[in-house]
């Protein structure tokens, strides 16, 4: 494996197991507006992505582009901040001694996600996770104008931290989505993990250095 010096993770269904509540809830929002899908239509075309795009990615593959994109993701930030309010959200096993491990060998740690930065900051919140602590910084969708597949949240990580070789920056994601941004930011590791939104068929179309049954596999194998 190559020598890394910035490792990018995103939160739910890699770092953070808050039990797909996100994807659920859109599916909720949909339902109100009509539109009935399973969760894994959901999760099939909005994945990884900033919420209203997978909004609207989800109402164009399901032909119901005549439904208003905008008045459903309204609806659904007020629903997710209800659902958020009382549930339990864990990492998964091994996440927070990686990320010791990683910074402990100089590698950053950063957090980014298709959220807004009120959702993932509550998320934060909930798992005790500062920036500066547990993690070097978050990125989230507020903070780029195009969110995934763009490189847009891993190139800003890039300059946070003045690293300007994307070979030495590893991105992983449990969508293709997040495989996607890796290469398009040029990354020099790429990894999927099964903990989260698609399975190993649907992550390895696009053709991750690595598949994992959870990061917690990830650290004897940078660091062998």
């Amino acid at each position: 494996m190559k020598e890394i010096q910035l490792a990018v993770f995103d939160m739910a269904g890699t770092t953070v197991n808050e039990d797909n509540v996100v994807y659920k809830t859109v599916r909720d929002a949909l339902a109100k507006h009509g539109v009935e899908v399973t969760l894994e239509t959901v999760l099939e075309f909005g994945a990884g992505k900033e919420k209203f795009k997978a909004i609207a990615d989800i109402l164009v593959q399901t032909q119901n582009t005549s439904i208003d994109a905008h008045k459903v993701f309204e609806d659904f930030k007020g629903m997710l901040e209800e659902a958020y309010a009382n549930l339990v959200v864990t990492s998964y096993d091994g996440v927070e001694d990686l990320f010791k491990f990683l910074k402990s060998n100089g590698v950053k740690v950063v957090l980014n996600t298709g959220y807004d930065k009120k959702t993932a900051q509550s998320l934060l919140d909930k798992l005790g996770w500062e920036p500066g602590n547990q993690i070097d910084a978050l990125i989230t969708a507020d903070d780029v104008v195009k969110g995934r597949p763009s490189s847009e949240m891993i190139d800003k990580a890039m300059e946070l931290f003045e690293i300007t070789d994307a070979e030495k920056v590893l991105k992983a994601g449990d969508s293709v989505i997040d495989i996607e941004e890796g290469k398009n930011a040029n990354c020099g590791i790429t990894v999927g993990v099964l903990t989260g939104a698609q399975t190993r068929e649907q992550l390895a179309t696009a053709e991750p250095t690595i598949i994992l049954d959870s990061l917690a596999d990830l650290a004897e194998i940078l660091f062998p």
